[in-house]
């Protein structure tokens, strides 16, 4: 379902990725662990379109996204990729309901449609009494669960977390691991993990580590 061949990338004389090849199947959770500076978050950022390689293959469900126009580009990241970051980047004028809702309705999906949706999406995640109110007025778990429901609400063909549970406590991040599992069991989803914490690495499909911008074999 993803295919890296050769993925180097450096900044100056400082080089980053020196050569990464990565496959990835559809319903596999991959995680990348490695010390900082390893080049982690660096492949993740050009696995999801964010950052251009200065060589190398990526093809994504097939598509190659670095051949595609600028605004080809942005569409294809909006339908088929999603994202979890440490930080939640909700916004904060928003409800948690209206910031889930942001992708779908960039997407073109209409409001209706989107919130229908993303209610769906919030009752499995344990969220829905919460839709209606602010990022501040949420626990970092809750914040966290509607940054999920926001990656998920295109059904996105493979998510990117970086770090998704370094900001949360050790109960939360347990209830969050478990539930990227839930969700790849109920929809198959895909998922490419950096993190540091050993607990999800060990629980992932396959555990990758990173060293001086390779993995190491």
């Amino acid at each position: 379902m993803l295919v890296a061949q050769g993925i180097s990338h450096h900044y100056g004389d400082l080089r980053v990725l020196n050569g990464v090849d990565l496959t990835v199947k559809q319903g596999e959770i991959v995680s990348i662990v490695g010390s900082s500076g390893a080049g982690k978050t660096t492949l993740l950022q050009i696995l999801g379109t964010l950052e251009t390689p200065q060589s190398g293959i990526l093809t994504i469900d097939g598509i190659n996204p670095f051949e595609l126009s600028q605004k080809k580009l942005s569409a294809f990241r909006n339908q088929h990729i999603g994202f979890i970051f440490q930080f939640h980047q909700l916004l904060p004028e928003f409800t948690a309901i209206e910031n889930a809702i942001l992708p779908a309705l960039i997407k073109g999906t209409s409001v209706t449609e989107a919130k229908k949706n993303a209610l769906e999406i919030f009752e499995l995640l344990g969220v829905q009494h919460r839709a209606e109110h602010k990022p501040s007025e949420l626990s970092g778990g809750e914040q966290q669960r509607v940054a999920v429901a926001r990656s998920l609400i295109n059904r996105p063909k493979v998510i990117f977390a970086d770090e998704p549970s370094g900001n949360l406590d050790s109960k939360n991040s347990e209830e969050l691991h478990r539930l990227f599992f839930d969700l790849r069991d109920r929809f198959n989803q895909t998922f490419v993990i950096v993190t540091h914490n050993d607990l999800l690495a060990n629980m992932t499909d396959r555990k990758l580590v990173m060293k001086d911008g390779v993995f190491e074999l």
